[in-house]
């Protein structure tokens, strides 16, 4: 029974004399080994590692990429346009002993740094620039210029590696938003009418030239429709005047009966002298 409580005991020894003695770093973290108050060395390899007990504490920093969702500010651009942009920036802790000097270790404060110098540089450079520039393409080199002035100050000052600065929306104001829409849809009903009358104007050109068109070509239709019926008017009294040459007498004698048709086809009563000719040929059918 003693040799087992013996045992017991010196390996609970053991087991506290290797927590006292040794650390462990995980490969994700950066052992940061502390004497009274002061930095003595960084352990960036992972592995088991020796201290110093009781003398030497040991502060674990996160040796990742880590990712900070920025919260979402008011800038305002050249034109004195208010913008909400909302972004997040990417980070790591290149320089463990000034992050630990200068945050107290603490993620929070770090992003607490990263928050107030990114917002800073992103105010400054996009306060240059118009709304249209800021929401358009050339955004990208505007967050390339942040990150690189923003990365010397955070790794100069807090050890923190600024990796990337990006934007996820940049919106209007609340307030303004709605104004902002009703002006746009003004806008549009106000092209939409100008499309409207234009297409109008375009269609009365279109129908006024049409029926420019129709009336020449019916002008000319008629134009033309004279020009037959003249020549055929023409071609007929030459061939009545060339068979009146032939033989006049029987020629006025055909004419009367023709006049006869039309002028006693119904009940029609006619008044004539009685040396007139038409009445002559007219008693001379009637004695036969």
């Amino acid at each position: 029974m003693k040799s087992l409580i013996t045992f017991v005991i010196v390996v609970v020894v053991a087991v506290i004399s290797f927590n006292l003695f040794t650390f462990t770093v995980d490969e994700t973290k950066t052992a940061v080994v502390r004497q009274f108050g002061d930095v003595v060395r960084v352990v960036e390899a992972p592995g088991l590692h020796l201290k110093v007990p009781f003398i030497q504490s040991i502060t674990y920093l996160e040796d990742r990429i880590l990712n900070y969702d920025i919260q979402p500010r008011e800038i305002i651009t050249s034109e004195q346009k208010r913008l909400v942009i909302d972004n997040y920036a990417i980070w790591r802790i290149a320089d463990p002993r000034l992050f630990l000097e200068s945050t107290g270790g603490q993620l929070v404060g770090g992003q607490t740094k990263i928050d107030d110098i990114v917002y800073s540089d992103l105010r400054n450079i996009l306060a240059k620039h118009t709304l249209d520039e800021v929401v358009s393409a050339k955004r990208t080199e505007y967050l390339q210029e942040v990150t690189e002035l923003s990365r010397t100050k955070l790794l100069e000052d807090f050890g923190i590696m600024l990796l990337d600065v990006r934007i996820k929306r940049a919106d209007l104001p609340a307030e303004v938003e709605q104004a902002v829409f009703s002006r746009m849809r003004s806008e549009r009903e106000r092209l939409a009418a100008q499309l409207r009358a234009e297409g109008e104007e375009q269609a009365r050109q279109i129908t006024s030239n049409a029926d420019k068109d129709v009336e020449i070509i019916l002008a000319d239709a008629r134009k033309d429709a004279e020009k037959v019926r003249g020549e055929g008017d023409a071609e007929a009294l030459e061939i009545y005047a060339e068979a009146y040459n032939q033989d006049p007498d029987f020629y006025r004698f055909w004419r009367t009966l023709e006049s006869y048709k039309v002028a006693l086809a119904s009940n029609t009563r006619i008044i004539l002298s009685s040396d007139s000719d038409y009445l002559r040929f007219l008693e001379s059918m009637l004695e036969q």
